[in-house]
């Protein structure tokens, strides 16, 4: 959120928190939400990059269409190991995929000292 929105909200009696605060989740549990989001922001990309329709994608996973479209939502139903499969099978390069959950420790770190400063 930006600086300003944020005082003026503050300023107006409103209480601002993050999404970890306001669920009550642990760093752990925060951190598998970023890298769910972060998967699925990738999957989405790949099939894309591959010019692929998300039942063509579930047919190359043995899957379904459903499926695919919960993955790019970041449904917490669809497990970790199936979305690392489906970049697998998109040709996405390990790589790629290990940025993917990197950038997630970044951002979580990131965040963390900035809360610390304010």
């Amino acid at each position: 959120m930006r600086k300003g929105k944020r005082q003026r909200l503050e300023a107006a009696g409103w209480t601002v928190r993050s999404t970890q605060e306001f669920l009550g989740l642990t760093d752990a549990e925060a951190i598998l939400v970023d890298i769910h989001a972060a998967l699925a922001i990738l999957v989405k990309e790949a099939r894309a990059e591959r010019r692929w329709t998300q039942t063509q994608l579930a047919q190359a996973l043995g899957s379904s269409q459903s499926r695919v479209a919960k993955m790019e939502a970041a449904d917490a139903s669809v497990a970790l190991d199936l979305m690392v499969r489906s970049l697998i099978v998109a040709g996405v390069s390990g790589a790629r995929i290990g940025e993917a959950f990197a950038s997630t420790g970044r951002r979580r770190r990131v965040r963390k000292s900035v809360r610390a400063k304010g």
